[in-house]
């Protein structure tokens, strides 16, 4: 019945900021930049040749129950090397919150967005 999910909403203050911040900061691609008929613009961006993307729309971001001391990220980023990853991001000006956790099943680095979205970097172990 189903192909599979295309996109899902990040809510943001301003289109614009946010699209610097997703390509410029963390590295994602421009994938899509469309007007609606009557306010804002469809535009989204996503990994290479992925088809998922996240929405770009203007809005009030979500705020995730907290676990423990840790709210949960509502997007995961997978990347094959954490410890690289979050080196280029810091120098770039993100702010990871408690640097890189460990699982057993890999590791996670979280940080928030310019409008307060949780995100997640991820990097499973290899069995």
């Amino acid at each position: 019945m189903f192909e599979k999910i295309v996109y899902t909403t990040v809510f943001v203050s301003d289109q614009d900021k946010a699209l610097d911040y997703y390509t410029n900061v963390l590295g994602l691609e421009k994938k899509g930049e469309n007007p609606t008929p009557s306010g804002p613009r469809f535009l989204s961006v996503g990994i290479g040749d992925q088809d998922f993307q996240l929405l770009l729309w203007p809005g009030t971001p979500g705020q995730g129950q907290p676990i423990g001391d840790r709210i949960p990220a509502a997007y995961t980023i997978e990347t094959p090397d954490i410890r690289t990853a979050v080196d280029v991001l810091q120098s770039r000006g993100v702010q990871f919150d408690g640097g890189i956790v460990e699982y057993p099943w890999g590791y996670l680095a979280g940080f928030t967005d310019p409008d307060g979205n949780r995100l997640q970097l991820r990097e499973a172990k290899s069995a």
